[in-house]
C-alpha cells in the first residue's frame, strides 16, 4: 500500500483551526453587534433574546458540520451569561460587564507573571508546544517573551481602559463596537508578538554554545 506522506495525519490543529477559522472568528463577534443593534430598534428584552438565538444557531450549525465543541459551546455559554446578566439588570450596557472585567484580569495576570519571572507567554507556548522549561535559562529567549507578555498585558489593559470608558458613560453602541474591534484584531497583534519571541528562543536554543578556548 502507498505510504502517506511522513507528519500527514500526525499534525495537530492549529489555533485559529481550533476556534473554527476566520468564520469562526467572525461568528464570535455576530452576537454582540446583534445585541446591539437589535436593542436599539426593539428594546433590552428582544436584544436579550435575539443574540442567545443566535448563538445557539450558531453552535448548531457547527455541531452539524461536526466541528470542535468547545468554541461552539465556550461561545454559547458565554453569550448566554452576559446575556443573562444584562436581562437581570435591566441594563444593555451590562452585557459587555464580563468581558470587561477579564480583560482586567488579563492585564494583571500577564504583568505579574513578567514580576515572578515567569512570562505567561513563554510558559502557555512552550507548555502548548512541548517545548519545555529550556527557555528559563536562557536570558534573551526570557527577555523576548517577556516583551510578548508585555505586548498582550498592554492590549488588555486598552481593552479594559476603553470599554469601562465606555460603560461609565452608557455608551453601548460604543461598547459593542470596542468589543468587536479590540478583540480577535489586537489578539492577532498579541500572537504576532508571541509568535517572534518563539522565532527568537528557537534560534537561540538550536545555537550551540561556543566552547572555551582551551578545550578540544
Amino acid at each position: 500500500m502507498p505510504q502517506a506522506p511522513a507528519g500527514t495525519g500526525s499534525r495537530k490543529p492549529s489555533v485559529l483551526e481550533q476556534a473554527g477559522g476566520t468564520k469562526g472568528l467572525a461568528y464570535t463577534a455576530l452576537p454582540a453587534l446583534v445585541f446591539v443593534v437589535a436593542n436599539n430598534f426593539r428594546g433590552l428584552r428582544f436584544a436579550v433574546i435575539a443574540s442567545i438565538a443566535l448563538a445557539v444557531g450558531i453552535a448548531a450549525e457547527r455541531i452539524a458540520k461536526k466541528e470542535s465543541l468547545q468554541p461552539a459551546l465556550g461561545g454559547l455559554f458565554g453569550v448566554a451569561v452576559a446575556a443573562g446578566i444584562s436581562w437581570y439588570t435591566g441594563s444593555a450596557k451590562d452585557y459587555f460587564l464580563i468581558g470587561i472585567w477579564a480583560s482586567l484580569g488579563g492585564a494583571v495576570l500577564f504583568l505579574a507573571s513578567v514580576l515572578v519571572r515567569r512570562p505567561l507567554a513563554g510558559v502557555l507556548w512552550n507548555s502548548a508546544t512541548g517545548k519545555g522549561n529550556a527557555w528559563r535559562d536562557d536570558r534573551r529567549s526570557r527577555r523576548a517573551y517577556d516583551i510578548a507578555t508585555l505586548t498582550l498585558a498592554a492590549i488588555f489593559a486598552a481593552r479594559f481602559a476603553v470599554q469601562q470608558y465606555f460603560y461609565e458613560t452608557d455608551a453601548v453602541e460604543s461598547l459593542g463596537a470596542a468589543k468587536i474591534i479590540m478583540g480577535y484584531p489586537l489578539l492577532a497583534v498579541g500572537l504576532l508578538a508571541v509568535a517572534w519571541a518563539a522565532r527568537t528562543s528557537d534560534k537561540r536554543l538550536k545555537t550551540p554554545a561556543p566552547r572555551p578556548a582551551n578545550q578540544a
